[in-house]
């Protein structure tokens, strides 16, 4: 299971994205980047940043580390931006915590010298995992990578499976070959032929089991304010649905795989 915590202040919002997520300080004394469950499209973008954040760190990626945390209406209320107090008064109760990295830069697509200390090997197990859950949010403009104690490491995985947000849908999916034409890594990554077989044999059922488990059974549940005729009827129904789905995805490689021009 994720630890839990208690948000004790909301510090200041990140105001790069869409989904105004925000620094927050935990009574664990962590700070933390926090994405609320009533931004953007959800519960279920937090969904993904759990799924596909596990299944990175268990190929061996750098990704924070992740936590639930319960956030009180009165920190809201607090806020004296309304667009912000709104968020959070709406996202009271369960959010997602991300792992504050002090220090950190984001990842300079134009430095060579940072290009240059990318393992390549590294940067072809990014696009492999990006290609696997579709995640079309690395690009130039938005490479969601950071450096941190001169290593990379991958950050934003709320745009990923795009597939939860449209259930009925879900035969296209296994097979959508994934387009890598804008992805921050593809002049850096080593050919993926000879790797993807190996990575794909670490996505087991068991792999994607352990990842789903982290979720809050409430987030996968029925989206009231965003009805889907075809959504599974419960959580249970919801962790069988995810695993159905990309073990399909990763029996259909190499339909989807990336491959050099």
């Amino acid at each position: 299971m994720l630890p839990t915590v208690n948000a004790t202040a909301y510090l200041t919002a990140l105001k790069e994205g869409g989904s105004l997520p925000g620094i927050v300080e935990a009574d664990d004394l962590g700070t933390y980047v926090v994405k609320f469950r009533a931004a953007g499209q959800g519960p279920k973008a937090l969904v993904a940043e759990i799924v596909v954040g596990t299944l990175g760190r268990q190929l061996g990626l750098r990704v924070p580390e992740l936590a639930l945390i319960e956030l009180d209406v009165e920190i809201g209320r607090r806020e004296p931006d309304q667009e912000i107090q709104d968020l959070l008064v709406r996202s009271a109760g369960l959010n997602l915590a991300i792992d504050f990295l002090p220090g950190s830069l984001g990842f300079d697509v134009g430095s060579a010298a940072a290009r240059a200390r990318v393992d390549p090997v590294e940067a072809a197990t990014i696009l492999w995992l990006d290609s696997l859950s579709a995640n079309v949010d690395r690009t130039w403009r938005n490479p969601n990578l950071l450096m941190w104690h001169r290593q990379l490491w991958c950050i934003d995985h709320g745009a990923a499976l795009r597939f939860h947000h449209s259930w009925g849908r879900t035969d296209s999916f296994a097979a959508s070959p994934f387009d890598w034409s804008q992805h921050v890594l593809r002049d850096i990554a080593a050919p993926l032929g000879p790797l993807a077989d190996g990575l794909a044999a670490r996505v087991t059922p068991a792999a994607l089991s352990a990842a789903l488990d982290l979720v809050p059974d409430a987030w996968l549940a029925p989206d009231p304010l965003r009805p889907d005729p075809d959504a599974p009827a419960d959580p249970a129904a919801a962790r069988a649905a995810y695993r159905e789905v990309l073990l399909a995805r990763v029996a259909a490689m190499p339909s989807w795989l990336p491959v050099a021009p």
